[in-house]
């Protein structure tokens, strides 16, 4: 590919001098479908490459094109990559949308538009910048039939001309999003960056004061989504059973999954498969082999959304009465029925923890990162065979699907652990064992594996009434024995689950607890507490259900305790409400949002605010 020699003709500060510098958000609104997930991955990858931090974030519509779609990359010096509520500058390119996204902005935001639209005519306190797409688009695709997929890569150069962003990086973006395979495409949208950017040098003056400048806090970052990560993590964790039926937004993940296990789990020597990958003909068939691969041995696993969830209760109430390990991924979306199938929520927390009819608790990861994505789909594997137990690692839409900038994973060196598993010459020792029988005093039994080469190593398992020994029953002491050591092991959870991260402020009166993705809204919203109203806070994040001993520390050291929750009915503060003491449950506040968008730190700020009377 050529580069380009084009110097900046014209000032990159607007008028009156003021200048933010690497501290906005960019939105670009098109049509789903018209190829703009390859311009704006560019975009939000070029800034990335000049050391500054980002992120971006996708709000698409449930259908496969035609309806409008918004991206947002966010560039902060600061670090912040949760949603900034505000947008700074808007690239308009869906004429349906773009009247009320020029209208919804704050005054002296900026706008790059398609000329026709005339936009400028809506408002006179934004700064506009139109550009003729047809007509640039033309000479660089002769093809009319590609025109459309090509015409968004204008706007990256122009963007790039008037924020200053380089265009060797857009170059170097451009090039690793396409790939060698293909160089013609990645030229022919090479040319129409080239084209946006001239005529922007040409035309347009800059009068916003957005621009970047390169830093250098991306050195050793990379840019991933955390469904992907999930994958990675599983593979690493040994999964070699992976069931799933496709549901957004949890299909990236075994998507991915299938990618690294065609690349890393093929035996060199037969050239044959190390793994299954079934796809079944709903959730409740894919979590039922979850299980069957569980019992035998295999490490398993499926990932699935909240209506999946529900499909897979009862199936689910069997793993955890009848013992069978077996790690399930939750992407969370809007709900209840089919909900909203690609806006974001934290909804399934409480129908998760109780899943099934009967007396359940099931054990729940929260990731917050693509690191912890990765770091603690590992551990529930191991979690799920030591105790004995269907696992549930709770992400959502946000941290799933967007593109999240994290550190490089570290590479795993602890051995996997297989929790209390009996061989044959165990069994020849022991003499036989009583599967269900609590011998540790942990609530945990020991198990065999099918083909264990000893005839006491066979049991049965069922979902229905047994003692310890694995035999039917419906005595009233073999049931209540039985679930009362399942509540015993539960309870020994809680030391054994990953720990919450805590940030004590000993000026604090206020805490916050949180989970998952509003870690970033929270990060951000103590800044803003403390910066603009004197509030000083302390800060957990949970990282897992059952709750610790942290958790009660925590809540007794303040005054009072906000609980974020990104869901209508609190369902965080209501699992909480199930366990604490009326004194402890006193403390405790709610913040709340589930408009389906990735929570924003001014949305937290304004809450808290508002409920201490500031």
């Amino acid at each position: 590919m050529s580069t380009i020699e084009v110097s900046p003709a014209l000032p990159r500060i607007d008028e009156s001098g003021h200048s933010v510098v690497n501290d906005f958000s960019i939105q670009v609104a098109t049509v789903n479908g018209s190829g703009s997930q390859t311009a704006n991955s560019v975009l939000m990858r070029s800034i990335f490459q000049m050391g500054i931090p980002v992120s971006g974030k996708n709000m698409f519509p449930s259908n496969i094109q035609g309806l409008p779609t918004w991206f947002t990359i966010r560039a902060s010096k600061h670090g912040y990559i949760g949603r900034k509520k505000e947008i700074d500058f808007l690239v308009a390119m869906n004429p349906e949308t773009a009247r009320e996204d020029v209208m919804n902005l704050e005054s002296g935001a900026a706008v790059v538009y398609d000329e026709p639209l005339k936009l400028n005519a809506l408002r006179s306190d934004l700064h506009f910048y139109p550009a003729p797409f047809d007509k640039l688009v033309a000479p660089v695709c002769p093809e009319p039939k590609l025109r459309k997929l090509v015409r968004n890569m204008i706007y990256d150069g122009i963007v790039a001309y008037l924020l200053g962003i380089e265009m060797p990086e857009i170059h170097k973006a451009l090039t690793k999003q396409f790939g060698p395979k293909k160089a013609k495409a990645a030229e022919m949208n090479w040319g129409a960056c080239q084209a946006g950017y001239e005529f922007a040098a040409q035309n347009l003056r800059k009068s916003d004061p957005c621009r970047v400048e390169r830093m250098n806090r991306t050195a050793g970052k990379i840019i991933i989504d955390g469904n992907a990560a999930c994958a990675l993590g599983s593979m690493f964790a040994g999964v070699t059973v992976v069931t799933w039926y496709p549901i957004t937004p949890s299909s990236s993940l075994v998507e991915s999954l299938i990618g690294y296990l065609k690349r890393f789990r093929v035996d060199k020597t037969t050239g044959k498969a190390t793994y299954a990958v079934v796809q079944a003909e709903d959730e409740l068939s894919a979590v039922g082999m979850v299980l069957g691969a569980g019992w035998a041995g295999a490490r398993s696993m499926t990932a699935t959304a909240g209506p999946g969830i529900s499909l897979m209760a009862e199936f689910v109430g069997l793993g955890y009465y009848a013992e069978i390990p077996g790690v399930i991924f939750d992407v969370q979306r809007v709900g209840p029925s089919t909900g909203l199938p690609t806006r974001t929520m934290q909804g399934d927390l409480l129908s998760t923890a109780l899943l099934s009819h009967g007396d359940t608790k099931h054990p729940m990861f929260f990731p917050s990162s693509p690191e912890e994505c990765f770091s603690l789909a590992i551990e529930a594997f191991d979690f799920a065979e030591q105790l004995q137990t269907p696992v549930f690692v709770m992400v959502d839409l946000d941290l799933g699907m967007n593109n999240w900038m994290a550190d490089a994973f570290e590479y795993p060196t602890k051995p996997i652990k297989r929790g209390k598993v009996l061989t044959a010459e165990d069994l020849e020792k022991l003499g036989g064992f009583a599967r269900y029988k609590d011998v540790d005093g942990d609530g945990i039994g020991y198990r065999t594996l099918p083909g264990t080469n000893h005839p006491a190593g066979a049991y049965f398992t069922r979902g229905s009434g047994h003692n310890a020994q694995a035999q039917y029953t419906e005595r009233e002491d073999d049931y209540v024995q039985n679930v009362d050591r399942l509540a015993r092991k539960f309870e020994g959870m809680r030391a054994a689950v990953p720990a919450p991260v805590v940030d004590y402020n000993d000026k604090a009166e206020i805490g916050f607890v949180a989970l998952g993705t509003s870690h970033y809204a929270v990060d951000e919203s103590r800044d803003q507490l403390r910066n603009e109203l004197g509030i000083e806070t302390s800060y957990l994040r949970l990282r897992a259900y059952p709750f610790n001993q942290e958790l009660t520390d925590f809540i007794r050291r303040h005054e009072r305790v906000y609980v974020v929750d990104q869901n209508r009915d609190g369902q965080l503060l209501a699992l909480m409400r199930l366990e604490f003491p009326p004194e402890d449950l006193a403390k405790l506040r709610s913040v709340k949002y589930y408009g389906g968008l990735p929570l924003d730190a001014r949305t937290v700020t304004d809450n808290v605010a508002k409920q201490e009377g500031r």
